[in-house]
């Protein structure tokens, strides 16, 4: 058989989009092409391939070669695709039989000794191999993530001689079994351990209920980067759907982990970070932080040290929940629905409105300190929080937010929750409050006539945009919520304003 084709998978964003390999034998000098868009990585397997085959005492045609990985205009990267250009090289020298071919795709990088190394982005090629209705062949090292869809079915392998005595029905290959998600862990961060700040964290528990964006305004060593830490662990639970999503896009970055499955990421960068770390890209575009983050959430600690034009990149994803990456050569996009947290110090110093009274800070040294944060992402964000030096008397103190007397965490009690309230958001619109779009903010958020007039009164008083006053109706729906109670009043109002102070900065 002179032709053969095997089907593999590319990778364009978080989609994993067929790629049919051709193998075709001619007559002439020995000669081997490779064509179809393919980078360095892809070029280098016509070496990995002609080592693995004759050590695994397979016989190399010693012919004009042409390998096209179809569609043309797709780039291809990385060395995925030596396990399905090695089979289709046997199967046009007939050492393997095609017959079987249609029904497998195949994704894998060979070692010189024909063995299997893992590979990239196993989860989402298992995915649409899955929605293609085939199996698909890949390194045992892979097998983990790709065994997490359920109904796909997978097979591991160990070398290319193991898939070759499946395809010849010698040996057939075992099928992983669906993985079965583990028991859930307690948390390592909890609320607990954070000894008084409760206004914070009321905020930290209405900003997980509802999904809304949070600024803890406060001087150095207050817990804002603890409390951070710990909205994870009171976050409702992921669903099923959102773990593959989540897992599918640390399988893109090469940082999937079953330790972590089903939890709630946490991102932290540091705030040297460029705008392609935050936002990914690159060459061939890998996702960033604000996508490592989805359904999860993003820390930027001292946010005035960031660069501006990094932090606005933002400004878009939080809004859209999407982020598109165009190059030159290719576009992608990634899923990017992260929870945005942020801590910043009051002044340069840090110490303004501290009880010692060390700030020196003039005003316009303060105003220009708060001034690197733009007010287009202030705006975007839903609650503002002051986290204020605590008391000697305080850290002495057990949490009363562990009512048995600290036998049982916080985060577990809080976690419920907020659980809760986010189930009734789900039943009744299908999304978190803080997803809400303006026509169903109408529909879902309608105030009573205090509220109303409480509202419009400080939106004269403090000058706030269409935006913020979205953005408040939001929040007083979340309280609402987290009460229980059917239709949104003037305390829970009066609670959401309460929260834009960063309005006020």
């Amino acid at each position: 058989m002179p032709v053969a084709i095997v089907l593999s998978r590319g990778l364009s964003g978080l989609d994993a989009p067929l790629v049919t390999v051709e193998v075709h034998l001619a007559n002439g000098l020995p000669a081997f092409n490779l064509v179809g868009l393919p980078d360095t990585e892809v070029k280098e397997s016509r070496d990995r391939v002609r080592a693995a085959l004759q050590n695994a005492q397979f016989e190399f045609p010693a012919r004009k070669i042409t390998v096209n990985l179809a569609p043309a205009d797709l780039p291809k990267e990385s060395g995925r695709f030596d396990l399905p250009i090695a089979i289709g090289v046997l199967a046009a020298t007939g050492q393997v039989p095609a017959a079987a071919l249609p029904a497998y795709e195949f994704a894998g990088e060979l070692a010189l000794t024909g063995a299997l190394r893992p590979i990239r982005g196993a989860l989402p090629m298992a995915l649409s191999a899955r929605r293609d209705g085939r199996a698909f062949v890949l390194p045992a090292a892979s097998a983990c993530e790709a065994a997490r869809v359920r109904d796909a079915i997978v097979y591991p392998a160990k070398g290319l001689l193991e898939v070759c005595a499946h395809l010849a029905g010698r040996e057939p290959l075992t099928a992983a079994a669906h993985a079965v998600p583990p028991p859930p862990v307690g948390v390592s961060h909890d609320l607990a351990d954070v000894r008084g700040q409760a206004e914070a964290k009321r905020a930290l528990t209405i900003a997980a209920a509802g999904g809304h964006s949070l600024l803890m305004i406060g001087p150095p060593g207050t817990g804002k980067s603890m409390l951070a830490q710990r909205l994870p662990g009171i976050l409702p639970p992921l669903t099923e759907d959102e773990a593959l999503a989540t897992a599918a896009i640390a399988s893109l970055a090469g940082r999937f982990s079953e330790a972590t499955w089903a939890q709630r990421p946490f991102r932290a960068p540091h705030h040297t970070a460029s705008a392609v770390a935050l936002v990914g890209g690159g060459p061939n575009p890998r996702p960033g932080e604000i996508s490592l983050a989805h359904h999860g959430v993003l820390f930027l600690d001292e946010l005035p040290e960031w660069d501006r034009r990094v932090l606005d990149v933002l400004r878009e994803p939080l809004e859209s929940g999407v982020v598109h990456i165009s190059r030159a050569a290719r576009q992608s996009t990634f899923p990017a629905q992260f929870q945005f947290v942020a801590a910043m110090n009051p002044c340069p110093c840090g110490w303004l409105g501290h009880a010692s009274g060390r700030c020196h800070c003039t005003p316009e040294r303060i105003a220009r300190y708060r001034g690197r944060v733009s007010g287009a992402l202030l705006d975007r964000i839903d609650l503002g929080v002051e986290v204020p030096a605590v008391a000697l008397d305080s850290l002495c103190k057990r949490d009363a937010m562990s009512p048995d007397g600290g036998v049982s965490p916080a985060s577990a009690v809080v976690r419920d929750a907020t659980t809760r309230a986010r189930a009734r958001q789900i039943a009744r619109q299908g999304k978190p409050n803080a997803r809400l779009a303006p026509r169903e903010i109408d529909a879902h958020c309608a105030l009573d006539a205090a509220g109303a007039a409480l509202l419009a009164k400080a939106m004269a008083k403090l000058s706030l945009s269409a935006r913020a006053y979205h953005r408040i109706l939001k929040v007083a729906r979340t309280i609402a919520d987290l009460g229980d109670a059917p239709a949104v009043g003037a305390p829970h109002v009066a609670e959401a304003i309460g929260y834009r102070r960063f309005d006020r900065m």
